[in-house]
């Protein structure tokens, strides 16, 4: 019986190290920043961002879906393969209409990384017009 569980512990050991190691190999994202605050901008022009990664891990990454919470933000992104150490972009844009107020998006990445869902952020608030102080 004994010689079962040792057997039976060594092979669950091997098995937890064995995906420990393909997942340090997995593409794996590295962002400047998964946040962006527009601060003020005007209601009815929109604003883009590119949120700008590195692939960190070993092999290629690639992204097969990039959706935004609302019509309103349309992402686009690199949809060829990112090797190691290459870099790509996922551009953002933010139309905003109607009334001015606070706004906050999310940007949701699929991808086959080790972190398969990411979720990226912008925020700001629209505004009928922009004084001196809001273009500092």
């Amino acid at each position: 019986m004994k010689k079962i569980i040792v057997a039976l512990t060594l092979f669950v050991s091997f098995s937890i190290a064995a995906q420990a190691q393909t997942d340090n190999k997995a593409p794996k994202f590295k962002f400047d920043s998964e946040t962006h605050n527009f601060g003020k901008i005007l209601a009815n022009k929109p604003v883009t961002y590119d949120f700008k990664y590195e692939n960190v891990g070993e092999q290629p990454l690639i992204i097969t879906k990039a959706e935004a919470s609302c019509g309103c933000t349309v992402p686009k992104y690199t949809s060829t393969p990112i090797k190691q150490g290459e870099t790509g972009v996922i551009s953002v844009t933010y139309s905003a209409a109607g009334a001015p107020s606070s706004f906050s998006k999310t940007i949701t990445i699929s991808s086959n990384s080790s972190t398969p869902v990411k979720v990226l952020y912008i925020k700001g608030e629209t505004v009928k017009e922009l004084t001196k102080e809001d273009t500092k």
